[in-house]
């Protein structure tokens, strides 16, 4: 990354119609989140789908949604719950292609738990990726097929490398890195885990996508950038080092701070 760098969001439909003229004032990259429920991916999602075509006239920035997530890991050793996880990957990829989506956020299955257990088993670390293997794989071909990326965001995530490495093991151009911001300063102020930079810097070019949202250091805060804690310089020193052109999503609990957002990290010099 070399120019001063884009902003984008990570929006629902009804905040998306809010913010339409800011989404459309530069080439903003967009997260949709509408379709992670269950309940939206077992349904009639195409009225979704047409809305936000109808919304997105005149965009200019890349496009993805947030994958389904809640409930489940993607390193389950239940064979049926792994079942129900390999069908919930691939709607949220049929969603993506309906809306010509190229990014499928996926969270992380490392814990602080396997921080400390995961090299107290033999083969521990090993039989981790082979479980996130056994439930993605049909995953990734889709994602292939289709031009979409696998991006798997840090949760709880104490190691920067570990999430790396699991991408890195699908040999995939469609399995690459996500960073959330408040979730690395989380696990940072709670668990000891390194700064947030550190996480960009592990990342490296294998870094696709990121959430920007502030926070403490103690929760998951989502706050407007500029009203936590997080080293914001540090943060996009880490990223202008990269050659990579990873999304730059905003994502806040109260979307209405998606404006302050941008201005306070314009104010700073370090995004537009």
């Amino acid at each position: 990354m070399s120019d001063l760098p884009i902003l984008g969001a990570a929006l629902n439909l009804t905040s998306l119609e809010t913010c339409r003229k800011l989404m459309l004032d530069r080439p903003r990259d967009l997260e949709l989140q509408d379709f992670w429920p269950a309940e939206v991916l077992n349904g009639d999602w195409n009225p979704l789908v047409e809305k936000a075509k109808e919304l997105l006239d005149g965009h200019e920035g890349r496009l993805g949604i947030h994958g389904p997530f809640m409930g489940f890991t993607i390193d389950s050793r239940d064979v049926d719950v792994r079942e129900i996880v390999r069908k919930r990957l691939l709607q949220g990829l049929e969603v993506c292609e309906a809306l010509g989506g190229t990014h499928m956020v996926v969270h992380s299955p490392y814990s602080t738990w396997d921080h400390n257990n995961l090299d107290n088993y033999e083969n521990g670390r090993a039989d981790k990726i082979e479980l996130c293997h056994l439930t993605m794989k049909d995953a990734v071909r889709r994602a292939e097929d289709i031009g979409c990326e696998l991006v798997i965001e840090n949760i709880e995530d104490k190691d920067p490398h570990a999430r790396v490495q699991l991408a890195q093991s699908f040999n995939s151009e469609a399995v690459r890195v996500s960073i959330d911001t408040g979730h690395a300063h989380y696990a940072h102020g709670t668990t000891g885990a390194p700064p947030v930079d550190h996480y960009v810097k592990a990342a490296g070019n294998d870094l696709a996508h990121i959430h920007l949202q502030d926070a403490d250091g103690y929760a998951d805060r989502h706050w407007t950038l500029g009203e936590g804690t997080i080293n914001w310089h540090a943060v996009f020193d880490a990223l202008g080092k990269l050659d990579s052109t990873p999304r730059l999503i905003v994502e806040l609990r109260d979307h209405s701070g998606l404006p302050a957002s941008i201005a306070n990290m314009s104010a700073l010099g370090l995004a537009q």
